[in-house]
C-alpha cells in the first residue's frame, strides 16, 4: 500500500461478540481492506474497529459496514454510558500515508452521500469534513443522543442532517461522518463508584474548561467493575501527550482521595505518542507492541506480502492565511482584578500573534509555517474570549454589589440576602478562573512559538509568557477573595485548588521560556 488511509467506525454494540464479528467480516469482504484492531466495552455498550485501505477502497468498506450494522443494532434497544446518536455513531477517516487531509475531506464527503442514499440514514459531517461551523466538534454534534435528535431533527432547523433523511432511521439513528487527523483515545480508570468525581475530574482536565489545551474529556461509570472512568481524547497528542494526561487526572483524583486503577489505549496508538516508560508511568493495563499502530499495519502488510513495513508520518493539518492580527489589540476600561488579568492575558496573545506573522514571513520549513498559522487562530479566538471574560466580569462583580445591597431587615430577608451573595459570588468566581484557564493555554501557545521562533524574537516571546503568567496571578487573587466569603466549602477547596494547579502550570511555561531567552544571550 503507496497510500494509506485509517478509518475508525465506532458502533453502539458493546457486548454482542458475534456481531463484531460480523461487521469486522464486512470490512474484509472490500478487497484490500484490512482490519487492524477490535475494541469492545461492555460498560459504554460501545466498540470500535480500526481499519486500513487504499482511497479506492476505504468509502467502499465505511458503507458495507454501516449498511449491516444498521441491520444488527437497534438503538430503540440499546443502553450504555457513552453517548451515541447512531448504530454506526461515528465515522472518522484519517490520513496516515501518501494521502493528505484534505484528500479525507473528500472521502468523508462520498463516504456520507452514498450512506444517506443507499442506506437512508440521515448524515451529519464533523471535524475537517464539517460543512457547518458549530458542527466541527463532535460533541456539539451529538449532544442530546440519539432519543433528543428523534424529537428535535424534523421541527427544530440546527438539527437538520447535512445530507438525507430529515427524520432518523427508525433503529439505526443518525450517523456522524469526518475527517481528521491522528488522535490517541485513553481511559483512566479510578477506584470510586461515584461517578460525579470522574465527571468533575473530566471538566477539570479538558481544555474547554482551562485544562490541558489539546484534551477532550467526559467522565462514565464502569458499574460492572465497580470502578469510574475518565474516557480522553488527545486530539494533537504531540502537544499534550499521554503523561501530561494522566498526571493531570492522578492529581485531580488525588485532590479527592481517590486512586487511579490502571490506564488503556482504545484503539491503535501511533508510536509518537508512546515513551519508553509508558507501560510503567501510564500503568496502560493493556500495553504491548500490538498496540502501536505503525506496528500493526506492518504487521497486517507482511501478512498480505505487501512489502516493507510502513514509516512515521504526521497527519497534515488545516492550512489557514490568517497571518495577521484582525484588529489590534487595545485596552479598554479596566473594572477590577478579573478584567484587569484578562487585559493582561490578551496583550500576550497580541505578542505572540505578531511573532507567529514574523515566524511565518520568515520563511522556514512548511511544517514551521503552519505551526505559525495554527498559533495566530488559536490565539485570536483565545483573546475574543478574553474580551468576553472581561466584559462578563464586570457584569458579575455588578450581581455581587446589587445582593449585598438587599434588605436585611428581618430573619428571612437576611437568609434570602446571604443566599443572593453567595450565588452572585460563586459566578464572580468563575471568570477569573476562565481567565486563568485562557491566559495558561496562551503561555503554552508562547512557548510553542519560543521553540520555533529566531532568538532575536525570544524577548518578546518571553514577555508574553509573563504576562500570561501574571494574568494567572491576578485571576487566582480574584478566585481567593471571592471564596473567602462562600460558606460552600467543598465549592471553596476545588476552585483553589484548580487555580492553584493554573498558577503552578504558567509559573512553568514562564521559567521555561525564560531561560531560553537567557541561553541566547549567552
Amino acid at each position: 500500500m503507496d497510500r494509506i488511509i485509517e478509518c475508525v467506525p465506532n458502533f453502539s454494540e458493546g457486548r454482542k461478540a458475534e456481531t463484531i464479528d460480523r461487521l469486522v467480516a464486512e470490512i474484509e469482504s472490500v478487497v484490500g481492506a484490512v482490519v487492524l484492531d477490535t475494541h469492545m466495552d461492555t460498560d459504554h455498550n460501545r466498540s470500535v474497529i480500526t481499519f486500513i485501505a487504499e482511497p479506492e477502497q476505504v468509502v467502499e468498506a465505511a458503507v458495507r459496514v454501516v449498511r449491516v450494522a444498521a441491520e444488527l443494532i437497534d438503538l430503540r434497544k440499546h443502553t450504555g454510558e457513552h453517548p451515541r446518536l447512531g448504530a454506526t455513531d461515528v465515522v472518522p477517516f484519517v490520513p496516515v500515508r501518501g494521502v493528505t487531509l484534505e484528500e479525507c475531506v473528500a472521502l468523508a464527503h462520498a463516504a456520507g452521500e452514498r450512506i444517506a442514499r443507499e442506506v437512508h440514514i440521515p448524515v451529519y459531517f464533523y471535524e475537517s469534513a464539517a460543512r457547518q461551523t458549530d458542527r466541527v466538534n463532535l460533541e456539539d454534534v451529538r449532544r442530546g443522543g440519539f432519543e433528543r435528535l428523534r424529537e428535535e431533527i424534523a421541527i427544530v432547523a440546527e438539527r437538520a442532517p447535512d445530507i438525507g433523511p430529515v427524520h432518523v432511521h427508525e433503529s439505526a439513528g443518525a450517523c456522524i461522518v469526518g475527517a481528521r487527523p491522528l488522535l490517541v483515545a485513553y481511559n483512566v480508570n479510578l477506584r470510586t463508584a461515584d461517578v460525579h468525581i470522574a465527571r468533575r475530574i473530566a471538566r477539570a482536565v479538558r481544555g474547554r474548561d482551562g485544562g490541558l489545551r489539546y484534551l477532550k474529556a467526559l467522565g462514565f461509570a464502569l458499574r460492572e467493575r465497580g470502578l469510574t472512568q475518565v474516557s480522553m481524547n488527545l486530539v494533537r497528542y504531540e502537544r499534550t501527550q499521554l503523561h501530561h494526561a494522566f498526571e493531570a487526572v492522578r492529581r485531580e483524583a488525588a485532590r479527592w482521595g481517590v486512586a487511579v486503577a490502571g490506564s488503556e489505549i482504545v484503539g491503535l496508538v501511533p508510536q509518537a505518542a508512546l515513551d519508553r516508560s509508558a507501560e510503567y508511568f501510564l500503568r496502560i493495563e493493556n500495553f504491548s507492541p500490538d498496540i502501536v499502530l505503525e506496528n500493526r499495519i506492518a504487521s497486517a502488510l507482511e501478512r498480505r506480502r505487501t512489502g516493507p513495513r510502513v514509516s512515521e508520518e504526521e497527519a497534515a493539518a488545516i492550512v489557514t492565511d490568517n497571518t495577521k492580527l484582525s484588529h489590534p489589540y487595545t485596552l479598554p476600561q479596566v473594572t477590577g482584578g478579573g478584567a484587569a488579568a484578562a487585559h493582561a492575558a490578551a496583550l500576550g496573545a497580541a505578542l505572540g500573534e505578531a511573532i507567529a506573522g514574523l515566524i511565518e514571513k520568515r520563511g522556514m520549513t512548511d511544517a514551521v509555517e503552519q505551526e505559525a498559522r495554527d498559533a495566530v487562530q488559536e490565539l485570536a479566538s483565545l483573546r475574543a474570549r478574553l474580551a468576553e471574560a472581561a466584559n462578563e466580569d464586570a457584569a458579575r462583580r455588578a450581581r455581587v454589589l446589587a445582593a449585598r445591597h438587599l434588605p436585611r431587615s428581618n430573619e428571612e430577608e437576611a437568609r434570602a440576602r446571604a443566599n443572593q451573595i453567595e450565588a452572585a459570588l460563586k459566578g464572580a468566581t468563575a471568570v477569573p478562573l476562565e481567565v486563568a484557564g485562557i491566559a495558561v493555554q496562551i503561555g503554552e501557545l508562547l512557548e510553542t512559538l519560543a521553540e520555533i521562533s529566531h532568538p532575536s524574537w525570544l524577548r518578546d516571546t518571553a514577555a508574553g509568557a509573563q504576562l500570561a503568567m501574571a494574568a494567572v496571578v491576578a485571576a487566582r487573587y480574584n478566585v481567593l477573595v471571592n471564596t473567602a466569603h462562600i460558606e460552600d466549602e467543598e465549592f471553596t477547596s476545588e476552585h483553589r485548588a484548580r487555580a492553584g494547579d493554573l498558577l503552578e502550570r504558567a509559573r512553568d511555561i514562564a521559567a521555561r521560556v525564560e531561560t531560553m531567552l537567557l541561553e541566547s544571550l549567552s
